[in-house]
């Protein structure tokens, strides 16, 4: 199958934004593993005087993990799908988190740089990886952190059979009953499109990262998610401990 991308993704997301959180739900972990990934980036004093980036937070579940992170940070999170913000915007937040209609590409007009950056589940869907790596280091200050949660296999055979296992038998008919079949069938196949752990590793080095390290999740997603972290330059150039 051909993979949705730009235009055509985010309007299958902006259809699925109204039936995406129930979705989500069903997934067991789905959030803790979120939370897990934001409170990887150790950020100090609850995030205080610090500011993220959240690069594709979708309905809002990323920026709420950034948030009991960092409860202190001021966060800036854009995303690709009006519909996917109005969900995100129709949810109680502090005035030091906002929303912002922006692409992966274009977040790279941001005003000033940041002290870490969080994309949860963006990079299988952007036509060019490697440019918008360029742009997450446009936009973190030097010894910035960065931290990626993304369905990347382990590169295993079992645990790519799990997933395909896990799609056929409940998301694609899920989205299905939903009218989204083909942005769960896209997800599917994104993932097995997708870098292997070991290759978005190389990649993010290849793109001038620096302790560079891809952790696990818990749960069934084990071998199937993964969090990758980075910091843009040594950590002496610009640490945020």
């Amino acid at each position: 199958m051909t993979l949705l991308r730009d235009d055509d993704l985010a309007r299958a997301f902006d259809h699925a934004s109204h039936t995406y959180d129930r979705l989500t739900a069903l997934n067991p972990g789905y959030r803790t593993d979120l939370l897990r990934s934001a409170r990887r980036l150790r950020l100090p004093r609850d995030g205080a005087g610090l500011h993220i980036f959240d690069l594709g937070c979708g309905t809002g579940a990323s920026t709420r993990a950034l948030l009991r992170a960092a409860p202190r940070a001021r966060i800036t999170a854009v995303d690709a799908s009006s519909g996917m913000l109005r969900r995100a915007l129709a949810k109680p937040w502090p005035d030091h988190v906002r929303f912002l209609h922006l692409t992966a590409e274009e977040a790279a007009a941001g005003e000033e740089p940041y002290d870490a950056v969080f994309a949860a589940y963006l990079f299988r869907n952007v036509t060019d990886p490697d440019g918008v790596l360029g742009t997450v280091r446009s936009l973190l200050r030097p010894g910035g952190r960065l931290a990626v949660h993304e369905y990347s296999l382990s590169g295993s055979p079992a645990h790519r059979a799990v997933w395909t296992a896990v799609c056929r038998g409940v998301i694609i008919p899920a989205g299905t009953l939903s009218g989204d079949r083909a942005l769960y069938r896209h997800l599917w196949r994104s993932v097995l499109d997708f870098d292997t752990a070991p290759d978005f590793t190389a990649r993010l080095t290849g793109a001038g990262f620096t302790d560079v390290r891809a952790a696990p999740v818990a749960g069934w997603q084990t071998g199937i998610v993964h969090t990758f972290l980075a910091r843009n330059g040594s950590a002496a150039a610009g640490d945020t401990r």
